[in-house]
């Protein structure tokens, strides 16, 4: 279900509005990284649709970002987790002719456990999350972009994403997934002046771990980046037009070491930091 709410006149998107302006939807914008990344668009003084399960946090966000930048926001609850919520948002919009020039695909989440042992429900929704609502909203909104000549596609992958991971097989996968479609369609739409870019964080200090159920080490946590940081990153990034970036210098050299390490060590290193082992 997506509800579209106003809780004063200033949410309301006026339609007439320079479009010089991008219009940015972000997902899971209610914490963590999302939150974070409409902070860093709003700062350039885009509008914003601000997309997440929690109405609450998103209109608290919506007056922040007001107060603090004068930014208009609409807030739409969705639950990705439907296979129905991409479609509905983009009717939503296309309804009340709202041109979207930035997709943020930041939603998603994870889970520690064995594949074997985890609930297959809680998986299956992992990739609605992570992979099929992300394909979904990406194709519903780029022919509007390409067909104006201007806008981009900021997805969040992880640093997952270059390795298999044993205890959190599927998440692992799905960033995989989206690293590697954000790369091709990168390539696809060069020249187009529509762009395309991963941000592959490591570990953030975000509520990540905790819905997870992870038991990471402390050392691992330890030098978790701020999400402020990795959101200026991966903003900077997409207004660079780079294809991937990958937040932090440390994150920046596992993700190149992981190549040059045989497959079996990485897949059993993998496995300890899973586990929460100290390595």
């Amino acid at each position: 279900m997506v509800v579209a709410t106003v809780a004063e006149a200033w949410f309301k998107l006026d339609q007439h509005h320079d479009m010089s302006t991008d219009m940015v939807l972000v997902t899971g914008a209610s914490s963590g990284i999302g939150l974070e990344l409409a902070k860093c668009f709003a700062s350039e003084g885009c509008r914003l649709i601000l997309v997440a399960r929690k109405r609450d946090a998103l209109h608290a966000l919506a007056e922040e970002l007001h107060r603090t930048h004068g930014t208009q926001a609409e807030v739409l609850t969705a639950d990705l987790a439907e296979s129905g919520a991409p479609s509905r948002i983009y009717e939503h919009l296309r309804t009340h002719g709202t041109k979207v020039d930035v997709v943020v695909n930041n939603a998603g989440f994870g889970a520690h456990g064995a594949f074997a042992e985890l609930p297959v429900e809680r998986q299956l929704e992992m990739l609605q999350v992570n992979v099929v609502a992300l394909t979904h909203l990406s194709r519903l909104f780029l022919p509007g972009m390409l067909q104006r000549k201007h806008g981009g596609l900021l997805n969040v992958a992880s640093t997952a994403a270059f390795q298999p991971g044993p205890g959190m097989a599927v998440y692992y996968a799905s960033k995989a997934f989206v690293l590697s479609f954000s790369e091709a369609i990168a390539e696809e739409l060069a020249g187009s002046g529509v762009t395309v870019t991963a941000l592959c964080p490591g570990p953030t200090a975000t509520n990540f771990a905790k819905a997870a159920n992870a038991r990471f080490s402390h050392g691992l946590m330890r030098s978790a980046m701020p999400a402020e940081s990795v959101a200026r990153i991966g903003h900077r990034a997409f207004r660079d037009q780079r294809a991937v970036a990958i937040a932090g210098w440390r994150n920046q050299l596992l993700a190149f070491s992981v190549r040059l390490a045989p497959r079996a060590v990485v897949r059993k290193l993998v496995n300890f930091i899973n586990a929460g082992e100290k390595i």
